[in-house]
């Protein structure tokens, strides 16, 4: 009797892999739907891989296959956001669905199957890594102007509510710290981020410098000593600086030639390739200021929306926090998500923070008060 209710879990609990192996796999083709070059096939092949493990269930099914089933909430909730999105915000969810595969301790898992989801795992985090460096200048500008317009605002509004003023000042004073934070944090974005390209565009190498290389003193080789400067220890940088002129010298009578031939490993080559992944990480600084200006504003009406709907008193006080907490509460929980990690106690700790600061900020405003009066 007992192994036949061993048997019947055991049945139910392969059912509900194959069921997720099934969503896992509708993901990923969600995903290369939206997609094209390197990144659809590399989520194709993910797909494949997961349909290949489908397999296996339903090999080890047999006639227990059952009628097709849906994979949990969490995976149809891909799925569907997959199919509407197939932003980096989905393939982060999807990299923290591989995370918490329950193939590493289920006995039924071959190692090999339980290998390949840690692999893809890796694979995922890699995919959503490229597109947080797409969007990492606009989204942090964009994170931290929401957040800072709902704190500084919510603080502003506080401390002159605690100072006893009346609600036509508070309106007033909350949106003179919207208009004044939102132009002050575009400005500062716009300028921040045009200062750090600025300063990467002074750090790459001259592209002319190629041009003098195949003329150097074979016997004295200071190209050794860029790559020296750019980090490598001394056996490797005389290792690759020996390696190029070898490959000049090679191609010597062509070398004054725009070809293919030219080498990989050249210093323009490098230095466009790392000049062009500093500056996409960067991002423009147009983008920046709007989403930061955008943002802050967004933020920083919520705390003084009850006030303009005509709200007053403890009820409007109240209303005002509670629209903020839930709005930190939001802006964490993205940002954990973005992160691949657990999105509440990401929102939790905003929360506190924020609402940390906005209290200091209401007892000062009391305090002071109270000494004006």
């Amino acid at each position: 009797m007992q192994d036949k209710i061993n048997d019947g879990r055991s049945i139910r609990r392969w059912r509900r892999r194959l069921a997720d192996e099934r969503e896992e796999a509708r993901v990923y083709r969600s995903l290369a739907a939206r997609r094209s070059g390197e990144e659809r096939e590399i989520l194709l092949d993910l797909a494949e891989a997961e349909e290949r493990h489908a397999r296996y269930w339903e090999d080890l099914l047999g006639d227990e296959i059952g009628p097709q089933r849906r994979g949990q909430v969490r995976m149809r909730v891909l799925v569907a956001l997959a199919r509407r999105f197939g932003s980096v915000f989905v393939l982060a969810l999807a990299q923290r669905a591989e995370s918490r595969s329950p193939y590493h301790y289920d006995q039924d898992v071959p190692a090999s199957m339980a290998a390949d989801e840690r692999i893809h795992e890796e694979v995922v985090r890699a995919l959503a890594a490229r597109g947080r460096a797409r969007v990492s200048g606009s989204f942090r500008a964009a994170v931290f102007g929401a957040n800072d317009g709902l704190v500084s605002n919510l603080a502003l509004v506080l401390g002159v509510i605690g100072g006893n003023l009346s609600s036509e000042v508070v309106l007033l004073t909350g949106f003179a710290g919207l208009l004044a934070g939102a132009l002050s944090m575009g400005a500062g974005e716009y300028i921040s981020v045009r200062s750090q390209r600025e300063l990467l565009a002074a750090a790459a190498p001259d592209p002319q410098a190629r041009a003098v290389v195949p003329h150097l003193d074979v016997d004295a080789n200071e190209l050794a000593l860029v790559y020296r400067a750019r980090g490598m220890d001394e056996a490797e940088a005389q290792r690759r600086a020996d390696a190029l002129l070898r490959q000049l010298r090679s191609t010597l009578p062509h070398v004054h030639q725009e070809s293919d031939d030219a080498p990989e490993t050249s210093l323009r080559a490098e230095a466009s390739a790392e000049a062009a992944d500093d500056h996409e990480v960067v991002g423009s600084g147009v983008k920046a200021a709007v989403s930061s200006f955008v943002f802050f504003a967004s933020g920083a009406l919520i705390p003084v929306l009850p006030f303009a709907v005509g709200l007053t008193g403890p009820v409007a006080i109240v209303t005002s926090v509670v629209l903020v907490g839930l709005a930190l509460m939001l802006t964490g929980a993205t940002v954990g998500v973005l992160s691949g990690a657990a999105p509440l106690p990401r929102a939790l700790r905003q929360l506190a923070i924020g609402l940390g600061a906005a209290a200091v900020t209401y007892l000062l405003g009391v305090l002071f008060g109270a000494t004006v009066g």
